[in-house]
C-alpha cells in the first residue's frame, strides 16, 4: 500500500510539472516490439477492420495512415481555436494515425505535445452522392476540434468515448481536407487513467490525441445513431431503444445462425420489445451471439440499414446457501480474472493490430479465466466485441479525473462523461460490472453516484468503489463489497444483499531481462527469482481464494494483472508480449479448480 501512495504522489507531481516537461524531449525505456509491431508499421491504412462492430454499415471510408502533424512550442493553442482553420506551415511531420504521438508507432514519439494539430486530404466515393456524409471518431485525448475545408464542424470534450459529425454542406467536388485540433494537457482535471508526465511506478506514459480509428460513412437524412440493447432472459426479449429521427419507422430482426427468430416494429427513440424464443443464453461457456438487422425507413423508402449482434444473459444478485452471490443467468459463477491495464509498448493506449487487441482476450480466457477487468481505461468497441465472442465477463472501470474530488466544476464535467461512456458501451454483451470508483481516486459522492449508475443501468452490477480499504472507507452502497489486497489474498466479510469481492490482489513479480521497459526496474510488491518460484505462489494464492469462496462468501476475485506494464513486472506475459512468465498448464489449472467452486 505504502508503493501505492508513493507513486500517486509522483504522478500527481508530474501533472503539475506538466508544462515545464513540454520543452524536454521524451526518452522512453526500451523500444520493446510486438509480434505485430512491423505490420503496424508496414500497413498503409493501419487498423482497416471497421471499427464499429454492433452498429455496422457497409459503405465506408477508412481515414487511419499517415497524416500530416504539427505540434511543439509552433503549434497554435488547440483549446480555444478559430472559426476557421490555422494555415499549417510548409514544413510539417508525418503522424501515423490512430496511434497516440507519444507512441512509437505514431512516428512521432514525444512527450508533453498538448496542443496536437492533424491534417489529410480525402475524395468522397462517388457512390454517396445524394446522401449525408459524417465523419467518426473512435476516441480523441481529450479536446478535439475538427476543421472541413477550413470550416469548423464540431467538437467534443472527453478522451474515452467516440464522436460524429454531418460534414456533408462542407464538402466540395474533388479533393477534400479535414483538421483536427487536439487538446491534451494530461492533468487532473480531465479524465486520465494510469497516464503520467512522469511516467514511474504504477503509472505510465500519456497518451495524445488521436488514438483510435477515423472515418467516413454515408447515411441518409433519417440514420440510425445509436442501438440501446437490453436482453430480459426471463421473458425471452430483447428489449431494444433505437436512436434515430423520429420521423420514420423501425424494423429488428433477430436472427439465430441466419434464420429470423423474432421481429418488431415501431418508431424511434421508443422502447420495443424483440421476442427471443427458447433463447440460447450466452455466458463464458456458450459465448452464442444473435445478429441483428435493424431498417429504417420513411414510408416505403429504407433509408437505413444497420448489421448489429447481441447475447442473451442476465446478471444478478442472488441468495445461495445464505450467501449473496453473483447469478450469471439464474446460477452461481465465481468470477475470477486480471487485471488489464490495455497499453502497449509500441502503441500506448492503441494496439498495434486487431490481432493484438484480441491476443490478450484469448491469452486470458486460455488461461482458464471466465472474467477481465477493465482498469480505468475504455477500449475500442472491438475489444468489446472479442470479449463478447470470446466470452469473457467485463467489469469496466470509469477512468478517474483526479480533480473531480475537490473541484464541483470538474466534478460534473466528469460526471457527464461517466454517462457517455455507459451510453456508448450499454449495449456490449460481455459487461457484467460498471466500476465508478478505484481506491480514493478523484472519488466523489459515493452513495449518491452508486443510485446514479442503478437508474441509468439497472441492468448489471454496481461496483462503487473497489478498494473500500482506501480512504474513505465503504459508504454501504453499490452491488459489491470490493477489497484491494497486495500482494493478498485477503477477503472481506459479504453484507445482506452485497457480494463480497476481492477487487485486486497478487502482484507476483519477475524480472525478464531483454523483454522490460526498464531494465532496472523492480517494481512492483513482491519480486520472485524464478518462473517456478511466482507460480508456486500464484497456485497457493489460488487455492487460498477457494477456501474463503467456500467458507468466507468470496465470489469473485481479480488478479494483477494480464502483462509486464512499463515498470511493472507482474504479468502473465512480459510488456512485448514475448515470454510468458509463469508455468501456463499449472496456472489454467489452478483457475479452473477455482471457477469450479460452487457449481
Amino acid at each position: 500500500m505504502r508503493l501505492l501512495i508513493s507513486s500517486l504522489v509522483l504522478a500527481l507531481a508530474g501533472m503539475a510539472a506538466h508544462a515545464e516537461d513540454a520543452d524536454k524531449p521524451f526518452v522512453p525505456g526500451v523500444r520493446l516490439t510486438t509480434p505485430w509491431t512491423a505490420e503496424a508499421e508496414k500497413a498503409a491504412v493501419p487498423l482497416p477492420e471497421y471499427p464499429r462492430p454492433q452498429l455496422v454499415r457497409k459503405a465506408w471510408l477508412n481515414l487511419n495512415g499517415q497524416w500530416d502533424y504539427w505540434g511543439g512550442k509552433s503549434a497554435p493553442n488547440a483549446r480555444h481555436v478559430p472559426a476557421t482553420a490555422p494555415a499549417f506551415p510548409d514544413k510539417v511531420e508525418q503522424v501515423r494515425v490512430p496511434y497516440p504521438v507519444e507512441s512509437r508507432l505514431s512516428g512521432i514519439e514525444r512527450l508533453g505535445e498538448v496542443n496536437l494539430w492533424y491534417r489529410r486530404t480525402f475524395d468522397v466515393p462517388a457512390t454517396w452522392v445524394g446522401q449525408r456524409v459524417r465523419i467518426n471518431f473512435g476516441a480523441v485525448d481529450r479536446i478535439a476540434t475538427v476543421y472541413i475545408n477550413g470550416t469548423r464542424v464540431g467538437f467534443h470534450d472527453g478522451g474515452y468515448t467516440s464522436f460524429s459529425f454531418d460534414i456533408t454542406d462542407q464538402l466540395k467536388t474533388g479533393r477534400n481536407e479535414v483538421v483536427v485540433a487536439a487538446f491534451d494537457p494530461s492533468t487532473g482535471d480531465g479524465m486520465l487513467g494510469k497516464q503520467s508526465l512522469k511516467p514511474g511506478g504504477i503509472f505510465y506514459t500519456p497518451s495524445s490525441g488521436i488514438w483510435q480509428t477515423v472515418w467516413l460513412e454515408p447515411v441518409g437524412a433519417a440514420h440510425v445513431a445509436r442501438l440501446d440493447l437490453t436482453p430480459n432472459v426471463a421473458k425471452q426479449q430483447l428489449q431494444v431503444i433505437v436512436r434515430a429521427d423520429a420521423d420514420s419507422e423501425v424494423e429488428a430482426v433477430a436472427l439465430r445462425d441466419g434464420k429470423p427468430v423474432g421481429r418488431v416494429t415501431g418508431r424511434p427513440g421508443t422502447e420495443l420489445t424483440l421476442p427471443v424464443p427458447k433463447p440460447r443464453l450466452w455466458s463464458p461457456d456458450d459465448p452464442f451471439l444473435y445478429d441483428l438487422k435493424v431498417t429504417l425507413r420513411r414510408g416505403d423508402q429504407v433509408v437505413d440499414q444497420v448489421d448489429s449482434y447481441f447475447g442473451m444473459r442476465s446478471i444478478a444478485i442472488g441468495n445461495v446457501a445464505g450467501v449473496p452471490r453473483p447469478l450469471l443467468n439464474g446460477k452461481f459463477v465465481f468470477q475470477f480474472g486480471p487485471l488489464d491495464q490495455g497499453f502497449w509498448p509500441d502503441g500506448l493506449y492503441t494496439a498495434p493490430t486487431d490481432a493484438a487487441l484480441k491476443f490478450d482476450l484469448q491469452a486470458t480466457k486460455d488461461l482458464g479465466f471466465n472474467m477481465v477487468r477493465k482498469h480505468i481505461k475504455v477500449e475500442p468497441a472491438r475489444w468489446f466485441y472479442w470479449a463478447d465472442k470470446l466470452g469473457l465477463l467485463v467489469w469496466q472501470d470509469m477512468p478517474q479525473t483526479w480533480d473531480a474530488e475537490t473541484d464541483v466544476t470538474v466534478r460534473t464535467r466528469a460526471e457527464g462523461q461517466m454517462r457517455e461512456i455507459v451510453d456508448q458501451l450499454r449495449s456490449m454483451t460481455s459487461i457484467v460490472t460498471w466500476v465508478i470508483f478505484n481506491e480514493s481516486w478523484g472519488d466523489f459522492d459515493h452513495r449518491r453516484m452508486a443510485d446514479t449508475f442503478k437508474a441509468m443501468d439497472p441492468s448489471r452490477l454496481v461496483d462503487t468503489h473497489s478498494g473500500i480499504n482506501f480512504e474513505p472507507a465503504d459508504q454501504g452502497k453499490g452491488d459489491l463489497i470490493d477489497l484491494h489486497d497486495y500482494p493478498g489474498p485477503a477477503w472481506v466479510n459479504w453484507q445482506p444483499g452485497r457480494i463480497a469481492v476481492l477487487g485486486e490482489y497478487g502482484g507476483n513479480s519477475l524480472r525478464t531481462p531483454g523483454h522490460m521497459y526498464r531494465p532496472d526496474s523492480k517494481c512492483c510488491y513482491l519480486l520472485y527469482e524464478s518462473k517456478d518460484a511466482v507460480t508456486k505462489v500464484y497456485v497457493e494464492q489460488a487455492a487460498r481464494l477457494r477456501e474463503y469462496a467456500a467458507t468466507q462468501g468470496l465470489s469473485a476475485a481479480v488478479y494483477t494483472e494480464t502483462t509486464d506494464v512499463e515498470e511493472e513486472l507482474n504479468g502473465f506475459f512480459t510488456y512485448d508480449r514475448q515470454v510468458q512468465k509463469l508455468d501456463f498448464e499449472r496456472v489454467r489449472k489452478a483457475n479452473k479448480d477455482l471457477i469450479r467452486f460452487g457449481r
